[in-house]
């Protein structure tokens, strides 16, 4: 029900007399919701209307305060990681006047840029880095790259191929009913392309994880495909009663477009033989934003979110956040997409600011990404990763 919903018959007229407005005005009063507020009520006295005590108590004050610096940020569905991290998000930054981060339940990766282009109240939000080539071959939206940058990167969605026990290869599934989860998730992108560069042909499913577990149990289908950081609630929660098991993936034939990754027994006891691993793959994922124009409405939100999302960072590496955070570099480029200029401001500022501050660990993770295969190239790019710290420390400090 809306504010004005509330005041039945006699509202109601001043509703009907606001919409007499020419389009101009009524685009004039709908970027500020306690314009809206005021000028119904100066319409009311004009009329000999009552004005609701309410109004002149100061709710259009209160309009105000909420709406000013409220951002939307599209997460995603109940069961994933990228809900899980929006939450995380509004939880750190929220809890002043300052800023309010709404996150928002939505079905998932390519739906959260559709929802950036389009829907209104949506600022920000997480996908993955190889939702562009989807549009751009699917959907031929122009322009995409420039419409819509990145924040930071986020964690590594992990490509998870649960099969039922009479699968052992990609080859087992030719043919076959397999999950691509929901129209709008992430693997509705990144299936297709693991099936096409596999060289295996299969029937398409679309229905939700939990419903296609339920269908994998019955024979219906044989697989589904699930990107989702690890470990994730849908196979850590669910008894493994019927000797699912993951795929691993060959990181050859996707080198170009994902980062290796694997499971252990750690991850999954329930899908995972003790003591062995199993190698596949993950995807990028990002925190996306639209480009807003400059001194727009918008870009000031944005603007407000990206201080203190990198201000109050430091906090999410802590529990109780998600451990995956501690992964994350703020300062990573990802490929194919352009940082946001806000963003790119608010690392340089940083940059200069303060002394280099070097996390080992993670300085090591990056350097296995860019060199999974080779130890002694991780170990010389480690090297000359902290040489470069320690030459940049001391010119800082000139």
């Amino acid at each position: 029900m809306t504010f004005f919903g509330k005041f039945k018959a006699p509202i109601a007229l001043a509703a009907v007399a606001l919409s007499t407005l020419s389009p101009a005005a009524v685009r004039a009063q709908s970027s500020a919701p306690w314009d809206i507020v005021a000028q119904a009520e100066a319409r009311r006295k004009a009329q000999g209307i009552p004005v609701p005590s309410s109004v002149y108590l100061g709710e259009g004050a209160i309009v105000a305060k909420i709406n000013n610096w409220t951002v939307g940020l599209a997460g995603g569905l109940p069961e994933g990681t990228f809900l899980r991290f929006a939450s995380e998000i509004a939880r750190n930054l929220n809890g002043t006047d300052d800023l309010r981060v709404l996150p928002m339940v939505t079905p998932g990766a390519t739906d959260n840029v559709k929802d950036l282009l389009y829907l209104k109240g949506i600022d920000i939000a997480i996908t993955h880095a190889d939702v562009f080539e989807h549009f751009r071959t699917v959907e031929k939206i122009s322009n995409i790259e420039k419409r819509v940058h990145f924040i930071s990167e986020m964690y590594i969605s992990e490509i998870h191929v649960l099969v039922r026990p009479e699968i052992k290869s990609f080859k087992d599934l030719e043919g076959k009913r397999v999950s691509f989860h929901t129209p709008g998730a992430g693997p509705s992108v990144t299936a297709p392309i693991l099936f096409q560069r596999m060289g295996v042909k299969v029937e398409p499913v679309f229905v939700n994880n939990a419903i296609a577990i339920e269908k994998m149990k019955t024979g219906e289908i044989a697989a589904l495909v699930h990107t989702v950081g690890k470990p994730n609630d849908l196979f850590t929660k669910v008894k493994n009663d019927f000797g699912f098991h993951f795929l691993p993936i060959p990181l050859e034939k996707f080198d170009d477009l994902y980062v290796p990754s694997s499971f252990t027994s750690e991850d999954y006891p329930g899908y995972v033989p003790p003591g062995e691993t199993v190698e596949g793959i993950g995807v990028q994922a990002v925190l996306a934003v639209f480009n807003w124009p400059k001194d727009s409405d918008r870009y000031r939100r944005v603007q407000r979110f990206i201080d203190f999302y990198f201000d109050r960072f430091r906090n999410f590496q802590e529990p109780p956040y998600h451990p995956k955070w501690r992964s994350i570099n703020l300062a990573a480029k990802v490929p194919g997409w352009t940082r946001y200029s806000l963003a790119e401001e608010k690392l340089r500022q940083i940059a200069e600011s303060q002394p280099v501050l070097v996390d080992n660990s993670l300085a090591r993770v990056q350097a296995a990404r860019i060199a999974p295969n080779d130890t002694a190239e991780q170990e010389r790019l480690f090297q000359q990763f902290i040489e470069w710290t320690r030459t940049r420390g001391r010119t800082q400090q000139q």
